[in-house]
């Protein structure tokens, strides 16, 4: 998985790189705050707005989060044995 940049527009217009996504945009993409924190995604909380690509990229970013996360082999549970009753 890569970084990804945050991608803020300003009032003037110009974009610069954020420090989060938003919990709205989060919200947009079906993914919540522990989620994204497990598949590495920042979240500022000050933020109020919501862009289109920042919501596409978290949706893409989450999918392959989610395919790596399934194609991994997972570690079978312990199986505990009861001690005998004496």
């Amino acid at each position: 998985m890569h970084h990804l940049k945050i991608i803020i527009t300003k009032q003037n217009g110009r974009q610069s790189i954020g420090q989060g996504f938003s919990p709205n945009e989060l919200k947009e993409a079906g993914v919540n705050k522990q989620q994204a924190k497990q598949i590495g995604l920042r979240v500022d909380v000050k933020r109020k707005s919501t862009h289109k690509e920042n919501v596409d990229c978290v949706k893409s970013h989450a999918q392959q989060a989610k395919t790596i996360a399934d194609a991994a082999p997972k570690k079978p549970k312990p199986t505990f044995k009861a001690k005998p009753k004496s």
